[in-house]
Parts: structure tokens; C-alpha cells; sequence
């Protein structure tokens, strides 16, 4: 009796871990968007996978299963099987993190989440049936070497995320039919819609902040539906069209992301945009991309599906764009800040300030106006440009764009400013830096004359080989701008640091931590009313140190 409670205990903690483990892992595969390769990367770049807890213990219930199995053989000591169960659930506890840890973006239990959680479970249940026969059939003691049981137990935790590879390579087929339905339904609703007015918006940055922008400036005159936050996938937009679009939307904006070559494709053949914006094109996602050549050629996707009376609307002021506005034939407008001659849309006498920035609208037929946004930093006026682009390319008037201008608020962490209340000024641009958007939030942070001037950063990712360079580069601007710099992460940030003292940096006024908690704790031994903290990017769940 007592055996059978002990073992029980055993199983039971056995079955929470897994379900920890698991989870974490479909949170991980989710964040990868269920792409196995994808998913493989970051398997082989995250400590958090095999942890040296996990490791060490593996090691240890090896010998410890080995030895028990080797003494029983002689000796079927009770105090043998107790101390091995005691031992065994030690050993689960000391491995088993069961605390929640506090995610960027959370696990959402979509139903896909859920199918794949359930068939993760049912290949742990299949290879458990398929050992409790082989031990049925083998063992004739089968009490007695019940820890042969619980062992195994631990070693399906133990390759937990690599199971996860398995039910998703498990659950493809039937995704694939799922997913298929759900986008020709999206598509079909689209086409139905003769007076429906599309507007894809692309690029390697700015998309999801020039989507706002627009759908902001278009509600002067329609109704505006936009894809929420970033969902900017097959799935997503799907789910946007299925569930949000009806009759009364005249005009629908859509964010399109891509990390391989033909999901632009993919995504306006489902929305059928008659109207393509390019914002940027840049080193973003090169670790799926390989090169420059690759992101333009997906990006122009876009350009290449729309209809024959389609509009393009290109950022001129890009080089890789440019090369991609000249070969265009279609309709197409061209925004920027240089070259004016050349535009359709541009903007003059800028004035960028801490609290926003004024700027003159105007386009080459002549007209002209005064513009007024609370946006911050130069970049963004390229994102009002592509929004006036698209605004003018459906027939608003430069009244209805300033209008429309006036009313854009700051998107949340994407360059905005918080006061906390405390004589301490935050700037917020903590969602997905990339080289662009820390020199503009450097240069932000530069027309502040009062206080230290602090940044917190862990660096930017997701730039393949030239996340080394980007990121030495962003060291040399902080020193130019910034007092102090806290970096989160000695690996990753190393050449954030090399390129400091490249610029005669001090080295007293760089602190490197391990984690926000400890930027926290340096933060306050520095930082005083007046003083401006500017926090540059948030590494996603699924980068660690």
C-alpha cells in the first residue's frame, strides 16, 4: 500500500513536469510560428532547452537507475525501492521550474495550440503504452522495478521539445486542410466584395506603425477596417477577414510580414490589395532571408500581384527601394524627404522635437499644408508620408490627410514617451529595434538638454551576419548621445560594447547585466529626477543569453 502511494506521488510530480515542460515548448514552437526549421534554430541556440539542472540530473537518475537495477538483482531491499523513489522525486523537484515565467507575449491557446498540445500528449501516452508492454512482458518483479517506469517518465521529459517536433510533423496534414479552408473562405469573402478597397503594406520596418498611420488618416473619409496589432500572417489575416470584415468596410489595410520568399505572394493573393505599399527594405530576418537580393525580391511580391489600375507607393528615399520603384510600369507614387524633384509626396521644413514634430505636406501638383503630429523621431514622418500616399491615391484632400495626421497616436512601445510622475522621463521603444529605429530613437533622445541621458539595451537580433556589425554600430551612436548604458546580456551585447570604447568611452559608466531585474537595480543607482531612460528593444520570448 504504501509502495503504491509513493510511486503514485512519484508519477503524479512525473506528469505536472511534463506539463510545465510541454507548455513552455508549444509556447516556444508558437513564437516560431510552428515552423519546424525555425523552431530547430532556436532549439540550438537556447540555453533554456537542456539547462545544466536538466543535464546534471539526467546524469545522475542514469547511474542512480543502472545501480538500483544492478542491486536488486541480489538484494530486494525495501529500503532500496523507498530510497530510490525519495531520491527520484528530489530530483524532479530540484529540475522542474514551476513557477510561471513572465512572457513578452503569452501562450494563446489558439485551436492549433491546442491540437498540437494534445498531440504532443498522445505520442507521450503511445511510447509510455508501448514500455509498460515491454515491461509486462519482460520483468517478471514488476513492483519491485517500478523505477524503471519512472525513469522512462523522465526521459520523455527530458526530450520534451524534441516530441514537440514530432506532433507537429504529426498534426501538418491536418493543419494544411484546416488552414486551407479558413484562407479560400478569407479569400472567396474578399472577392465577393466588388466595393471593397484593399491596401497591403510591406517592408522590413515601419510596417505595423504605417498601418495605424494609415487607417487613421483613411477613417477621415471611410470606414476603415486594419489588421489588429501584428497579425500580419496567412492565419492571422484570415482570421481578421472571417471574423471583422462585413459590408460596411470600404477600405480594409493590411500588414504583410514575411520570413521566407513567397509569403508576400501568399498574402495578397488572399487579401487582392489594389493598392501596395513598400515602407523599407533592410536587414531584417537575414537568418531566414540569407541576403538583401532575397527580402527585395519578397517584398515586390506585393507590387507584382496587384491588378493592372493598382497603385504603388514606394518609399524613394530607400536605395533598395528605389532600384524596385524605376522597374515598376504601374500607377505609382513615390514619397520621401530627398530628392524632391523626383516625388510625388514629400515633406519640408521638419522640425523634430521631444514632443512630437511639425512639417510641411506637399506634393508636386503644388498644394501644400502644415502638418502637426505627437510621433517622434524623422522616421516616422516617412510613415505619415506613406499613409498621405495612400490617402491621396483614394482621393482624400490635404485637408482630410492633416486632419488625419493630427489625430495618429504613439503606438505602444514603439517610440513613445511615458512620464511616470516621478521627474523621470521614459522613452518606450522596446518592440523589435532594428538599425533604423535605434538611430531614430538616439536622435530622439539627443534633443532632450536637461538630465543624464540612459539606455537600456539588450541589442538587436534577427539580422543574421550583420547583427554583429548593426550592433557595434549601435554602440558607437550610444556614445555619442547617451551618459550611461546599461546593456542586458554580456554575450549578445559584446559588440554594443566593443563599439563604446571604440569612441573613448568610460568603461565606469557601462553596466552589464544579466537580465531586466538587474538593469532594474543598476538604473537606480544612477538615475535621478530629470533624467531621460530610453529602453531600446525587447529581446522576444524565445532569445535568451
Amino acid at each position: 500500500m504504501e509502495i503504491n502511494i509513493l510511486f503514485s506521488v512519484s508519477i503524479a510530480l512525473c506528469i505536472v513536469a511534463v506539463v510545465f515542460r510541454s507548455k513552455f515548448f508549444l509556447h516556444m514552437m508558437q513564437l516560431e510560428g510552428y515552423k519546424n526549421e525555425q523552431y530547430k534554430k532556436w532549439m540550438n541556440s537556447s540555453s533554456k532547452v537542456y539547462t545544466k539542472k536538466l543535464k546534471n540530473s539526467l546524469i545522475f537518475l542514469t547511474i542512480l537507475t543502472v545501480a538500483y537495477i544492478i542491486i536488486a538483482g541480489f538484494n530486494k531491499s525495501i529500503f532500496l525501492f523507498y530510497g530510490y523513489l525519495g531520491i527520484f522525486i528530489v530530483a524532479i523537484l530540484y529540475t522542474t521550474d514551476f513557477k510561471k515565467e513572465e512572457a513578452k507575449k503569452e501562450l494563446v491557446f489558439t485551436p492549433r495550440a491546442k491540437r498540437l498540445y494534445v498531440s504532443n500528449f498522445i505520442i507521450i501516452f503511445l511510447v509510455l503504452l508501448i514500455v509498460s508492454l515491454i515491461y509486462k512482458g519482460v520483468v517478471s518483479d514488476k513492483q519491485f522495478y517500478l523505477p524503471i517506469v519512472l525513469y522512462m517518465f523522465f526521459i520523455l521529459d527530458y526530450f520534451q521539445p524534441k516530441i514537440m517536433i514530432l506532433a507537429n510533423i504529426s498534426v501538418a496534414p491536418i493543419e494544411k486542410k484546416i488552414n486551407m479552408y479558413y484562407y479560400e473562405k478569407a479569400q472567396e469573402k474578399v472577392k465577393s466584395m466588388e466595393k471593397l478597397k484593399v491596401v497591403g503594406i510591406t517592408g522590413s520596418f515601419g510596417k505595423t506603425s504605417t498601418k495605424f498611420v494609415t487607417a487613421t488618416i483613411l477613417d477621415e473619409k471611410y470606414n476603415v477596417l486594419k489588421t489588429p496589432e501584428s497579425f500580419n500572417t496567412p492565419m492571422g489575416i484570415s482570421k481578421v477577414i472571417n471574423s471583422d470584415l462585413n459590408d460596411d468596410v470600404e477600405v480594409f489595410v493590411a500588414e504583410m510580414g514575411a520570413r521566407n520568399i513567397g509569403d508576400i505572394k501568399e498574402l495578397a493573393k488572399l487579401t487582392n490589395p489594389s493598392i501596395g505599399v513598400l515602407t523599407s527594405i533592410g536587414p531584417a530576418h537575414l537568418e531566414t532571408f540569407k541576403n538583401i537580393e532575397n527580402i527585395m525580391k519578397t517584398k515586390y511580391e506585393l507590387i507584382e500581384e496587384l491588378p493592372a489600375d493598382g497603385v504603388a507607393i514606394f518609399n524613394y528615399d530607400n536605395e533598395h527601394i528605389k532600384k524596385l520603384a524605376d522597374k515598376t510600369f504601374k500607377e505609382k507614387i513615390l514619397y520621401g524627404l530627398e530628392n524632391i524633384d523626383e516625388l510625388d509626396i514629400y515633406a519640408t521644413d521638419i522640425e523634430v522635437s521631444k514632443l512630437g514634430s511639425t512639417f510641411t505636406l506637399k506634393d508636386k501638383e503644388g498644394n501644400e499644408i502644415k502638418c502637426t503630429t505627437r510621433l517622434l523621431g524623422k522616421h516616422n514622418i516617412y510613415n505619415l508620408l506613406a499613409g498621405a500616399s495612400v490617402g491621396k491615391a483614394l482621393g482624400l484632400s490635404f485637408e482630410e490627410i492633416k486632419r488625419g495626421i493630427e489625430k495618429v497616436e504613439p503606438i505602444p512601445h514603439r517610440l513613445n514617451i511615458i512620464d511616470p510622475g516621478t521627474g523621470i522621463i521614459i522613452i518606450d521603444d522596446a518592440f523589435n529595434s532594428n538599425p533604423i529605429g535605434a538611430r531614430a530613437a538616439l536622435e530622439v533622445l539627443s534633443q532632450f538638454k536637461e538630465g543624464k541621458k540612459i539606455i537600456i539595451t539588450p541589442g538587436m537580433v534577427e539580422l543574421g551576419e550583420r547583427e554583429e556589425d548593426a550592433n557595434r554600430e549601435l554602440g558607437t551612436n550610444i556614445g555619442k548621445v547617451c551618459d550611461y548604458a546599461i546593456l542586458v546580456g554580456g554575450k549578445r551585447t559584446k559588440p554594443i560594447y566593443e563599439g563604446l570604447m571604440e569612441v573613448g568611452y568610460s568603461e565606469e559608466n557601462v553596466f552589464v547585466v544579466d537580465n531586466l531585474d538587474e538593469a532594474t537595480v543598476a538604473l537606480q543607482k544612477i538615475v535621478k529626477p530629470k533624467d531621460i531612460v530610453l529602453f531600446e528593444n525587447d529581446l522576444p520570448d524565445n532569445y535568451d543569453e
